[in-house]
């Protein structure tokens, strides 16, 4: 019986001592209590406790985490809106007691707040201002959970916000706003094109004009000074300066005629201006027409005879 013993009580005291050591990882502490009374914190590393006295009630780990939370509140506006914020904290190294036993749920410790100072800073902005100070709104939530949470062993690293998410039917008039918008800089825009074209083909109509009229001066001033170097050459064989300018008229006249005669499709017809030069047409035509009648007429009396 006692070589049966003996292998048993072996046994069971090698469970017991190997139970007496435990393995801490890194960034986590463990709490050892004793009888259910905490006896130590024990941090990294191969620990030894006392087997059946003493026993590992929890770990904590000492990492950075994060804690989404998502706040649903109205604005200054009457705008309804959803705010994401990141909480970013972790377990202070020397206040792991506290951590553990003060507080039976950190994150919905946590949560509340985010809540209560959300609700509180964002009812006091517009809409627009919530976009523009959302850094303001993570400071004032970093400040009341630092805090809040400094005595239960938690340190708040960074808040922040992630997101601004807006009624659908507000994002969609904010979206027709900001077309709208850019449609109007759009148009002022194409006003502002359209203007310049027209000053500046108005500027170059305005060129083409001085430069036609400056043309049609040189034109001139050259003929003046091709009619004085004719008068000129015309004085210097005998011919006085009317005789001579009523020979250039006359030349003129006929280089006229002659032009228009060299022109196949021409439609123009010289009518004299004399005073009474419409009185003289008139009669002009009402005798030939007698004429013609009477051309006629002998024509029929001929054709008479001749049958």
């Amino acid at each position: 019986m006692n070589y049966l013993f003996l292998p048993i009580a072996l046994f069971f005291g090698l469970i017991i001592l190997i139970s007496a050591f435990f393995i801490v990882k890194q960034q986590t502490a463990a709490i050892v209590e004793r009888f259910g009374r905490f006896e130590a914190i024990r941090h990294s590393g191969l620990r030894i406790k006392i087997p059946l006295v003493d026993r590992i009630a929890g770990r904590l780990s000492l990492k950075i985490q994060q804690l989404d939370v998502i706040v649903e509140t109205k604005t200054l506006d009457d705008v309804f809106v959803r705010l994401k914020v990141s909480v970013q904290y972790k377990v202070i190294r020397d206040k792991v007691y506290d951590a553990f036993y003060k507080l039976d749920y950190p994150h919905d410790q946590i949560t509340s707040y985010v809540f209560d100072v959300v609700r509180a800073e964002v009812p006091k902005m517009k809409l627009d201002d919530v976009f523009v100070k959302k850094d303001d709104i993570a400071i004032a939530v970093k400040t009341e959970l630092n805090d809040a949470m400094i005595d239960y062993g938690y340190d708040i690293i960074k808040t922040l916000v992630t997101d601004i998410d807006p009624d659908a039917q507000v994002k969609a008039a904010m979206n027709r706003i900001n077309a709208s918008e850019r449609e109007k800089i759009a148009a002022q825009y194409e006003g502002d094109a359209a203007r310049i074209l027209i000053v500046e083909k108005a500027k170059a109509e305005a060129e083409s004009k001085r430069l036609q009229g400056q043309g049609i001066a040189d034109q001139r001033r050259e003929i003046a000074r091709g009619l004085e170097e004719s008068v000129e050459v015309l004085n210097r064989v005998g011919i006085n300066s009317q005789e001579a300018s009523a020979l250039i008229v006359v030349t003129q006249h006929y280089d006229t005629l002659q032009s228009l005669g060299e022109e196949t499709n021409s439609n123009l017809i010289l009518l004299p201006n004399a005073p009474q030069a419409g009185s003289n047409m008139l009669n002009d035509m009402v005798a030939s027409f007698a004429a013609s009648n009477q051309i006629g007429e002998a024509m029929k009396e001929a054709k008479k005879k001749g049958k």
